[in-house]
């Protein structure tokens, strides 16, 4: 099968987050399948765009701000909008990681009005909104492309609740969960250290400060434990540096930047405990990511994985208050034998739940299912 892949912008560290993760390990695992997968997205900050990433072919096209202040929803790619057009025809099935943006709504409109076979997948990013922005950009693209989708890839039950009161009752919504390659963990006592690890992007939601706050409270009790935070800044750098540098502790509290995507993986390894305290995060890759390297995890109990990772006993789940994320994480680096029994199980979970290769079984099946419907109109 010839599969397109469409996802909003491609960046040397990793700004547009899990969705481009996403999509490069379901396009790896499919090609390993037999199929034929190319990535279409946007792309700003390259000197040399690349022309593949992690061994799948991708096409990047570069992105012009044309909603100043609007962030990624405000972004757009004329000449990925006019390749879509071009080959449109080229390929068996399209799949949109659909946001509301310029970038993958007006690319899943033409692929609609073409009446090629698509699926969309929205990673949690459209929900009811009162955004002036939204309410017309709703009407015109959002929910034609939602209704007319062969299938809407869902991860959880609240995404599909969310997408109804969005497109309508009558959406074919399917349930898929994100999914990670195989991994190793690190050796036994290969590194000497202790870390507490934050690898995310420096946004509100992500709620870095909260991460810096229990490093803190609890650094001068654990004198040889590196608290570190991993990501770009995407408006709470200059908070997180300036707790930073007042705490004291600034040579074991550190925020060193972003990181770019294929190297996270392998970041992980050296770290002992991975923390993401953000609250209504639909299914995080970069959980998933830990969890396959034997990281035990704090996430709260509003993200989409908690009820995997507490039913696993793969971390702690906590609760959005400081205090939570403070004693879950002086819980796990007090006791080590809990810690390493955490992220063995968390190990297990994934390649039971998560793994990549039968994410792709399933993602082939829905898309042969999408086929045979799209034979019918």
């Amino acid at each position: 099968m010839r599969i397109a892949q469409v996802v909003t912008v491609v960046t040397p560290e990793g700004a547009y987050g899990g969705p481009v993760r996403v999509a490069v390990n379901q396009a790896k695992a499919l090609i390993a399948k037999g199929h034929e997968v190319t990535i279409f997205a946007g792309t700003r900050g390259f000197q040399s765009p690349p022309t593949e990433i992690d061994g799948v072919p991708v096409r990047l096209f570069r992105t012009v701000q044309a909603i100043p202040r609007a962030g990624f929803a405000g972004m757009s790619s004329p000449g990925l909008l006019r390749a879509v057009h071009r080959e449109v025809r080229r390929f068996d099935m399209w799949h949109i990681h659909l946001a509301r943006d310029l970038v993958t709504l007006p690319a899943a409109a033409i692929v609609r009005n073409a009446k090629a076979p698509y699926v969309v997948q929205c990673h949690g990013m459209i929900d009811e909104s009162s955004n002036p922005l939204a309410v017309p950009l709703d009407a015109a693209l959002t929910r034609p492309v939602l209704r007319d989708a062969r299938r809407i890839l869902s991860l959880t039950p609240r995404e599909e609740s969310d997408l109804r009161k969005v497109g309508g009752p009558h959406l074919v919504i399917s349930r898929i969960p994100n999914g990670v390659p195989r991994s190793h963990p690190p050796a036994p006592g290969s590194s000497g250290r202790r870390e507490a690890l934050f690898l995310a992007r420096l946004q509100k939601r992500k709620r870095p400060q909260l991460f810096v706050e229990a490093a803190v409270q609890i650094a001068g009790r654990f004198r040889d434990v590196q608290f570190t935070l991993i990501g770009p800044d995407e408006g709470e750098g200059r908070a997180v540096q300036d707790r930073i540098d007042d705490s004291g502790h600034a040579d074991r509290i550190v925020w060193s930047g972003a990181l770019p995507p294929e190297a996270t993986l392998e970041r992980m390894r050296s770290a002992s405990v991975y923390v993401l305290p953000s609250v209504d995060e639909p299914f995080p890759m970069s959980v998933l990511e830990a969890l396959s390297v034997g990281l035990p995890v704090i996430i709260t109990d509003t993200c989409g994985l908690a009820p995997f990772v507490r039913a696993a006993e793969a971390g702690v789940v906590i609760d959005d208050s400081q205090e939570s994320l403070t004693l879950a994480l002086e819980s796990l680096l007090t006791d080590e034998a809990l810690a390493r029994r955490m992220g063995g199980n968390g190990r297990e979970l994934i390649e039971r739940d998560f793994s990549i290769d039968s994410v792709a079984t399933l993602l082939a099946g829905h898309y042969d299912t999408a086929l045979s419907a799209a034979a019918r109109y």
